[in-house]
């Protein structure tokens, strides 16, 4: 059955784009999408809390629910922060992060970039030092402005990670092309230059 797609960006912009997953889905968007196929009700986005659950069942006609209790309960918004004496550099939380908003390199320390995070918490539990806490925000929710950078930023992470996989298998398939073409290639030489008995 095809998609309503005005339907899923309608669905998408209510939602808070933390990236967060407690929906049971991969972001904002895949949930958006589900509840528009109706495979998803409009009640499991903790950090939405009741205004976003009223208002994504409005949009799909449907009366309010409860919020879900297998998604985790709403709670009061977040943003992570890393004591940066404890940082060992391990990158965990900057490939955790759906956002992109936690900078660093291998072996130095990371920060995170408060106008950009989410306070999705997905940072926090790849740290092998537990030196990422989640401090409480001064804006009690994310404003339009900032769920409109977050998803633009989750989207070009998502593309930036589709770009690294796409060459990681574009580099492990040309060694297999480089051997058959040494291959075709000392085969030739030999049917070139027959040995002599």
């Amino acid at each position: 059955m095809p998609i309503d797609l005005a339907l899923v960006d309608r669905l998408d912009a209510l939602l808070p784009q933390t990236q967060c997953g407690q929906c049971g889905y991969g972001g904002c968007m895949p949930y958006a999408e589900a509840m528009a196929r109706g495979d998803a009700a409009p009640n499991r986005c903790p950090p939405g809390g009741d205004t976003v659950i009223a208002a994504l069942a409005a949009a799909l006609g449907q009366s309010p629910l409860s919020p879900e209790p297998a998604c985790g309960a709403h709670k009061p918004r977040t943003l992570a922060h890393i004591r940066e004496a404890e940082c060992i550099g391990c990158t965990k939380c900057i490939q955790a992060c759906p956002v992109d908003a936690i900078v660093g390199t291998a072996k130095r320390m990371h920060s995170v970039v408060a106008a950009w995070c989410t306070g999705c918490e997905l940072c926090v539990a790849p740290c092998p030092v537990d030196c990422i806490e989640l401090l409480p925000h001064a804006l009690p929710r994310m404003t339009q402005e900032e769920s409109d950078t977050a998803r633009q930023r989750h989207q070009a992470h998502r593309v930036r990670l589709q770009r690294r996989q796409n060459d990681q298998a574009t580099a492990a398939v040309a060694p297999e092309n480089t051997a058959a073409q040494l291959l075709a290639a000392a085969l030739a030489r030999a049917k070139a230059h027959p040995p002599s008995i």
